[in-house]
């Protein structure tokens, strides 16, 4: 992904001032503040008290589920499982790129964090292979990525670029440890140094970029950009077993003021058309709508896996949940089909210059992303839920891969992926 620093969004103006097309409702900043969203949406966040190991992309019954598809040779599960086993990020022989001490990602020299994504994705992968596996090298490989990298690593520095590393990296490397934490072969002590890098390297980048967006105008920065970051504190709040960090996410997701928060990265739900809901970067390009998705589904994942769940999470009674509904639009789009779109309004820069988008993007028009699976899985085969153009984005992504199935740029590794694999009921 080459996220860049350009414009976001201000916050949602009444349609009264913009001409929301008919059937669109948006959310403007005063009901972003409510405080009692409708009983049964979601449970507060204070409530998240005591974490379910492993319990982030991945719980315990996700992997009995996995060894049983994957031991009993059924499909599509088993082409999943081949596609990992194919990839030469999880072969217990693979070469680490890194460690470094200072991660640069922007600027700075030598602009070196392909290394982390990279060996992260190996990490990742090994872990999934000795989960599913059983087999050891796996294993050892997992736990020899993460204790170089936690003895090493000191900082993640670089261009505004730096809060999307810390963030992707962050979530993602937290779930590599998150199914390793039971490894026998992991000492205690090398746990506690890799969970130490996260909450001291990774988390204060994180936390930063939520709170002072860098500086900017609060609308400057793309939804992308604070999803990364509240997946990042949320994976590190459940692998550190700290609440507070955990509830950091949660609240934020409901009520931030940036474009990530709910109801800012899908501003406008039409109602006329089953409660598809535009996302945020639709105007700007394809390849970052559909990072939307694969963040927020993300997002949700881990949420739902400690009781939270935020697939669901529709304070003002929606047809659909606003994050449903965002990536029915975008796989709607991204597969061909029409969809409406509503003139954008933001402020960028440091004086929220204001800036307007009037038509949606053909930019990147469908971009393979390995994240489908997932809200395929949670919102059609969990819950049963009509999501059409979901489905047939999953469906055609099958058997989904993961880094080094996507080419060798960043963007390939903004996913895990292996969803195939791993969520498929």
């Amino acid at each position: 992904m080459k996220t860049k620093l350009y414009v976001a969004v201000l916050a949602m103006l009444p349609c009264a001032l913009f001409s929301c097309r008919k059937g669109a409702t948006n959310i403007n900043q005063s009901q972003l503040q409510v405080s009692s969203p409708n009983a049964g949406t979601a449970r507060l966040a204070t409530q998240a008290t005591t974490f379910a190991h492993p319990g982030l992309l991945h719980n315990a019954a996700d992997f009995t589920r996995m060894i049983s598809k994957v031991n009993s040779n059924t499909q599509p599960q088993k082409s999943g499982w081949d596609t990992l086993v194919a990839n030469s990020h999880s072969s217990s022989t693979y070469a680490m790129k890194g460690p470094v001490a200072i991660v640069y990602r922007g600027s700075g020299s030598p602009e070196n964090y392909s290394k982390l994504y990279n060996d992260i994705a190996a990490a990742y992968q090994n872990a999934l292979r000795w989960k599913i596996a059983g087999t050891t090298a796996n294993a050892d490989k997992a736990v020899q990525i993460m204790n170089a990298w936690s003895s090493t690593l000191t900082s993640i520095q670089g261009s505004a670029d730096r809060f999307l590393a810390a963030g992707i990296y962050g979530y993602e490397f937290a779930n590599a440890a998150e199914i390793m934490r039971s490894y026998s072969g992991w000492a205690a002590a090398d746990f506690t140094q890799f969970k130490n890098m996260m909450l001291n390297v990774f988390y204060p980048v994180n936390h930063d970029f939520l709170t002072n967006h860098n500086g900017a105008c609060i609308t400057n920065y793309w939804a992308n950009w604070d999803a990364c970051n509240m997946a990042s504190i949320l994976a590190i709040g459940v692998l550190c077993d700290d609440t507070a960090k955990f509830n950091e996410a949660i609240a934020y997701f409901k009520s931030g003021a940036g474009n990530g928060a709910y109801g800012h990265v899908a501003p406008f739900a039409y109602t006329d058309q089953g409660g598809i809901a535009q996302c945020q970067e639709s105007g700007r390009d394809q390849g970052h709508s559909c990072l939307d998705v694969s963040l927020y589904g993300a997002i949700c994942q881990m949420a739902f896996n400690q009781g939270q769940d935020l697939f669901a999470y529709n304070p003002w009674n929606d047809v659909r949940p606003r994050i449903q509904g965002m990536c029915e639009y975008v796989a709607s789009y991204n597969l061909n089909n029409t969809v409406p779109f509503t003139t954008y309004n933001w402020g960028n820069g440091t004086n929220c210059t204001a800036q307007s988008q009037t038509v949606i993007s053909a930019s990147g028009r469908g971009d393979r992303r390995p994240s489908w699976e997932l809200l395929y899985a949670h919102y059609v085969q969990l819950r049963g839920l009509s999501s059409p153009n979901i489905a047939a984005y999953a469906a055609s992504m099958r058997p989904e891969g993961g880094g080094g199935n996507y080419g060798t740029t960043s963007g390939g590794y903004d996913q895990l992926g292996f969803g195939t694999l791993a969520y498929l009921r």
